[in-house]
């Protein structure tokens, strides 16, 4: 029955979250409805609240299953978003995973099953 989820992360800025996640992480910035930012890239949205709790967003973050995780590793490298610690791997759940930090210090895992299976 459960079709799609949607994260809701943490956002300090809303004219910084919208640069950031537009110019560095190439999504498509829909609507800002008093700093409630709707984002979209491929088949994903990304919702932001407002807040100016600054430890709010450095212990929240969120897991996105892709494809092509290393043409998009490489993508977001060269961004310089990845983050120091969460570099290319292949992890031992069968996923090859890596992680970013948004202006916000949200945490964005991206991976790709490689266990063979389907989800």
């Amino acid at each position: 029955m459960l079709k799609t989820a949607t994260p809701i992360l943490a956002s300090l800025d809303a004219e910084e979250t919208i640069k950031f996640y537009t110019e560095r992480l190439g999504f498509t910035f829909h609507n800002n409805w008093d700093g409630y930012l709707i984002f979209s890239k491929d088949e994903i949205s990304i919702h932001l609240w407002p807040t100016g709790d600054e430890s709010i967003p450095k212990n929240t973050g969120c897991y996105i299953y892709v494809t092509q995780v290393d043409e998009l590793f490489s993508e977001y490298k060269t961004q310089g978003v990845v983050h120091p610690n969460g570099e290319l791997k292949n992890m031992p759940w069968g996923m090859r995973q890596f992680s970013i930090l948004d202006n916000n210090g949200n945490i964005i895992h991206f991976g790709e099953d490689i266990s063979g299976k389907t989800k």
